[in-house]
């Protein structure tokens, strides 16, 4: 299927900047109130500046992609989308409201060798749903997907992905027949965190030590057998 022609109002998509960790933090308890997950949110303004790759400051231009940002790191894995409705023509993030948000990262896909996008969350305030924000977010994530490396002559990135609550019928509805998404009815997703992530972690701690000593063991006993 192909995506669906939608009308855009006069609106702006910036990466996040610093200045901005309380919209996208007050974004965020939005969004878990929506998905009945509010005691599920630990983000702080602290965590949300140390693991975000953000947009200079200096950064104004409408065009995300011209925009100047920090490199993505092993710390940093993350980039923000805000997009915003200016309540005149001449647009700056200070004097507009900033209506929805689309947090994401990259990704790889194995059997097509080729970099991609994972959308983590999207979210537009209540209010203001149904007027093309979403569509706005969810084009630019698509230019910038295929836009990973082509500056230096790759082919860009082949695959835009993210995930979607069972119950949330709208939404799943709206990917399909407007953006031409299609379901991942054969997989189903595997997460570990919180004590069981410590508790793998350590397993595999414990996993090296046993056979730290194993080895040791073997080396002295081979030594005593030599002697």
């Amino acid at each position: 299927m192909q995506p669906a022609k939608v009308p855009l109002p006069p609106l702006y998509v910036l990466s996040l900047k610093q200045s901005d960790v309380p919209t996208i933090l007050t974004l965020i308890h939005l969004l878990a109130a929506y998905e009945h997950a509010t005691s599920s949110v630990e983000a702080t303004p602290e965590t949300l500046l140390a693991t975000i790759s953000f947009a200079s400051s200096s950064s104004t231009n409408p065009t995300t992609l011209n925009q100047s940002l920090e490199p993505i790191t092993p710390t940093r894995p993350a980039r923000c989308l805000l997009v915003f409705s200016p309540s005149s023509s001449s647009f700056s993030s200070a004097n507009a409201e900033a209506v929805g948000f689309a947090l994401y990262f990259h990704n790889y896909s194995t059997w097509r060798a080729a970099p991609g996008i994972y959308l983590e969350d999207l979210f537009i305030r209540e209010e203001e749903r149904a007027k093309g924000y979403g569509f706005a977010l969810m084009t630019e994530l698509a230019k910038i997907t295929r836009g990973i490396g082509r500056d230096g002559g790759g082919e860009g990135g082949k695959r835009f992905e993210w995930s979607v609550l069972k119950w949330n019928e709208p939404s799943i509805r709206w990917y399909e027949d407007v953006l031409g998404a299609k379901r991942m009815e054969e997989w189903v997703g595997m997460r570990v965190d919180g004590v069981a992530l410590e508790e793998l972690a350590g397993s595999a701690r414990k996993c090296a030590q046993d056979l730290a000593i194993e080895e040791e063991e073997e080396r002295a006993k081979a030594e005593k057998e030599g002697r």
